[in-house]
């Protein structure tokens, strides 16, 4: 189940950060000058545990494993990943469609690990609180000297030291904004390094990053030719390409190969991703007929009922199935195209054993709930309400799970519960208007005091995140 939703608005305050070097110091144009808003995320079980397993290992190396780092997929084609609170790892889709192996994905991840494990966040924080307070200082000299020189009269003499104020703003500004660019490109060699340890550590390749990072020197995204080094914030490609490889190549494990299962269960995962974000010839493209390969078939039979041909969609999902009849992610595409198809009754089955196979996964029970409400049998209430609060527990900030539970508890007539958990769906979305409205009118519904009432209104009494 590939979902796209938002991302509370509080990560814009995250995004900011992340840009917060590269901007702090430049004018900014008014077309340009917008509310940072939260990147669109994706959700999806069987992506996400493959990118926990990546990083898993990783992880408990850098002494990170009880930090509870979580993988965050962003809609966005291109090739990057990035981390921003301390707490989660981002990654494109675009990163994950254009690993051609595992080793090469599972080297990015372990790099943004060596800025998690390294504190470069914070430390940047506190370089950026430093350059403020330069910049501020350099200000105040620069405008007494304005000041100074304005107050004098229009003399030649005086109009040098006017100039000589606006140097001193701008002389400062420009060595301030060199030393954090200098700092950011130390960051990312410290974390090359570190990605290279924590990879020879857990027995795994460094080959790949250094092959990902190879591919982009001739690329825009890393291309800096003819570029001032010192006003870039990562490493001059040639120049970090060489380090990576000198140290990366020493590994023992350099020409370690992927496992076969990983290699298939990642080529599953990009052909899922191809079918739901690209277009249907690019799909074809990418797996034409000719090609008999598992993900070449899981992505055509995605795209298939993507765009209205369920009957072969489901002749093609049953072959998948028959192949690997415990995979739980061929039973739930089926429920999820049966669902989407306007057949929730004949997508009950098939996400039940999704659920059982997946040992119970949220994002899965989520879609069960829907089905569950969606055939407007009554009869199906109980089981929705009580698989979507254990979904919602585990999985607190994915809205479908309240609104689906929102729907359930309207069927029984618990208008209470129906309001606390649509108010909970808006906070989530970041609609902080709607749901102080909702769960200002569960709280009139609730005894006072009772767990209901004290979570509408903690809603109530909440405030939008700062941007």
């Amino acid at each position: 189940m590939l979902l796209q939703i938002a991302l509370r608005k509080k990560a814009s305050a995250l995004t900011a950060l992340v840009t917060a070097a590269a901007i702090a110091l430049l004018p900014v144009p008014a077309t340009q000058a917008q509310e940072v808003r939260g990147p669109p995320v994706l959700r999806d079980t069987e992506t996400e545990q493959l990118l926990r397993e990546y990083t898993r290992p990783i992880l408990r190396t850098a002494g990170l494993e009880k930090q509870n780092i979580q993988m965050v997929i962003i809609n966005d084609n291109s090739f990057n990943a990035f981390v921003a609170d301390g707490r989660r790892i981002f990654v494109n889709y675009g990163a994950i469609l254009q690993s051609e192996t595992p080793n090469q994905l599972i080297g990015v991840l372990a790099h943004e690990t060596g800025h998690l494990a390294g504190g470069h966040l914070s430390k940047m924080r506190e370089q950026l609180a430093n350059a403020q307070t330069q910049m501020i200082i350099a200000m105040l000299l620069g405008a007494g000297a304005l000041v100074a020189g304005a107050s004098r009269g229009s003399s030649s003499g005086n109009n040098g030291l006017a100039n000589a104020g606006a140097a001193a703003i701008a002389g400062p500004q420009e060595m301030i904004r060199r030393s954090l660019l200098s700092y950011q490109r130390q960051q990312e060699e410290n974390a090359d390094r570190a990605g290279v340890k924590f990879l020879t550590a857990t027995q795994q390749s460094p080959k790949g990053m250094y092959e990902t990072f190879k591919r982009f020197t001739s690329e825009s995204l890393f291309a800096a030719r003819g570029a001032d080094p010192y006003l870039q914030s990562h490493p001059m490609p040639a120049e970090r390409v060489a380090a990576l490889q000198e140290f990366a190549s020493t590994s023992p494990y350099w020409d370690k190969k992927d496992d076969p299962a990983l290699q298939l269960r990642h080529d599953m995962v990009r052909a899922k991703i191809s079918a739901f974000m690209e277009r249907p010839e690019t799909v074809y493209r990418r797996y034409p007929l000719t090609n008999d390969s598992m993900p070449a078939r899981y992505a055509r039979a995605i795209s298939t009922y993507l765009h209205g041909d369920l009957r072969s969609a489901l002749t093609q999902i049953d072959a998948l199935i028959a192949v690997q009849p415990n995979n739980p992610y061929f039973y739930e595409v089926r429920g999820q195209a049966l669902l989407e198809s306007g057949k929730p009754a004949d997508a009950i089955a098939p996400l039940r054993k999704a659920v059982a196979l997946s040992n119970n996964a949220p994002l899965i029970e989520m879609l069960l709930g829907q089905a569950l409400v969606g055939t407007d049998n009554k009869a199906y209430t109980d089981d929705a309400v009580r698989i979507l609060r254990a979904a919602v527990a585990r999985e607190p900030e994915a809205p479908l799970g309240y609104m689906q539970l929102a729907m359930a508890y309207g069927r029984k007539g618990d208008y209470a519960e129906a309001d606390l958990a649509s108010a909970q769906a808006a906070y989530l979305r970041g609609d902080n208007k709607t749901a102080r409205e909702l769960a200002t009118r569960a709280k009139t519904r609730f005894a006072v005091g009772t767990p209901g009432w004290v979570k509408a209104d903690d809603i109530v009494a909440s405030k939008p995140p700062r941007n």
